[in-house]
């Protein structure tokens, strides 16, 4: 018998439990040394990787997963990026904003192109991509995996790329929260793509400065609550499309720069939001709409270099808030209506390179805002009726040269191009026609015999030695 065993029992179960603690404890220290490790963010994991990727493919500033391991944390020097805290109760922020191109922003690596991943950035509402894309070709391009349906991109700015190139592409429709599109100054090529007409809560298009052609769809009178529209600088060509007057909130609208043809369509006259219109270098001809008048807002009209021929429109007369009036080179005939004297708001009028006739109405010295006023290059005769004041206050924005039978009543430090009347001595006086046809060969005559009769003279008393 052994008395003593039963009591080793406890003991050994003691030193079990001191032998296994160690290793518990040991496993909760891994575990947080493993934590500590990894960066500790305020991010989706799937968004933060998207947006590292986006940032690799465009620029070499900085090496991002590293520097900004939490873009999104408070006080972030992240530049050109901004986060908003979703409205769900899952405590994440995302990204709404990210700007490339110019600093101090991130600038856009030689080799970077156009990074179609941010478009599965869920919350994304704006992109800015200014001078860019310059050395490496790129196009504008949507991944076919990537369902963006529920896409909340409100605006999505391309401008001044010189090396982004191709279509506008049709799944382009897709951005169906988009309210700002920007393509301005880039090398896109083709026409625009019905679909863009389809995205109604746009409410400014610019695709300006690029190799755009084709006719304008009438699809684009789909587009209601547009406000700014402009396609300037492309070689579209047709006629503009009645259905522009369904734009009943346009304030400004530049065709400018293009090969349109035809007449400016009567349903312009339906734009009362309208402050802003340029349509020239064209092709346009024939009458204005008789519906101009009403315009009644408009503040700029830009028509220059248009084929029209006709007599220059006595309309624009009645509208009241024209700032700035353009319809230099368009073969306008006949006199300047003296009503246009009544449009003492503007600031520029040009009306040169024309066959522009008559007087310049004297009502013209009354326009107090003036700073630009061109009518040279045309048929205007008489004596300007503009005061010393008014001609020094434009100085050389003040252009009458080339319009034969205009004169100035005084001379003037500043020069016109044109000449004092009457006034022989003036270095812009006019030539002078002659009173008698004769008086010219008359006065030669009377100057040859007088020097023959003193050479007479002088010479008698030689003549007697001989």
């Amino acid at each position: 018998m052994y008395p003593s065993t039963p009591s080793l029992f406890p003991l050994l179960l003691l030193i079990s439990s001191f032998l296994s603690t160690p290793s518990v404890s040991t496993n909760q220290h891994a575990t947080k040394i493993k934590n500590l490790t990894q960066p500790i963010t305020n991010m989706e994991t799937h968004e933060l990787e998207t947006l590292f990727k986006i940032m690799e493919s465009m620029s070499n500033d900085q090496n991002w997963r590293t520097t900004h391991q939490n873009p999104c944390q408070q006080g972030s020097s992240w530049p050109g990026i901004e986060c908003k805290k979703s409205n769900l109760d899952d405590n994440f922020f995302h990204v709404t904003r990210l700007d490339f191109g110019t600093k101090p922003n991130p600038t856009c690596k030689k080799e970077a192109t156009f990074p179609s991943l941010i478009f599965q950035l869920p919350n994304l509402e704006s992109v800015f991509f200014i001078q860019c894309f310059t050395r490496t070709k790129t196009k504008i391009s949507f991944q076919e995996t990537r369902v963006v349906g529920s896409s909340v991109l409100q605006q999505l700015s391309l401008r001044s790329n010189p090396a982004l190139i191709g279509t506008i592409p049709p799944q382009i429709l897709s951005l169906k929260s988009l309210q700002i599109l920007t393509l301005s100054q880039n090398n896109l090529l083709g026409q625009i793509p019905v679909e863009i007409f389809s995205l109604s809560s746009l409410v400014h298009l610019d695709l300006s400065y690029n190799k755009l052609t084709g006719k304008i769809p009438d699809q684009i009178g789909n587009l209601k609550n547009l406000v700014d529209l402009d396609l300037s600088y492309n070689s579209f060509t047709g006629q503009i499309p009645n259905t522009i007057g369904q734009l009943g909130t346009l304030q400004k609208l530049d065709l400018s720069s293009n090969m349109f043809t035809g007449k400016i369509p009567d349903t312009i006259e339906t734009l009362h939001s309208l402050n802003f219109l340029a349509l020239s270098n064209n092709k346009l001809s024939g009458n204005f709409p008789k519906g101009l008048v009403k315009l009644q807002g408009l503040q700029y009209f830009l028509m220059d270099d248009n084929p029209m021929f006709v007599t220059l429109p006595k309309e624009f007369s009645q509208l009241q808030k024209l700032q700035e009036l353009r319809l230099a080179g368009s073969g306008y005939s006949g006199e300047i209506p003296p009503g246009y004297s009544r449009l003492m708001n503007l600031t520029t009028l040009s009306l040169q390179n024309n066959r522009l006739t008559g007087e310049i109405p004297v009502g013209f010295s009354g326009f107090s805002h003036m700073y630009h006023l061109n009518l040279s290059r045309n048929y205007l005769a008489g004596v300007v009726p503009f005061n010393s004041s008014f001609l020094k206050r434009l100085g050389r924005n003040l252009d009458l040269s080339g319009n034969p039978g205009l004169c100035l009543s005084e001379a003037n430090g500043v020069h016109l191009g044109v000449n004092v009347c009457g006034n022989k001595n003036s270095t812009n006086s006019i030539t002078m026609p002659l009173k008698n046809k004769s008086e010219a060969p008359c006065g030669l005559i009377r100057s040859f015999f007088l020097v023959c009769a003193l050479c007479t003279v002088a010479l008698y008393p030689l003549l007697l030695f001989v």
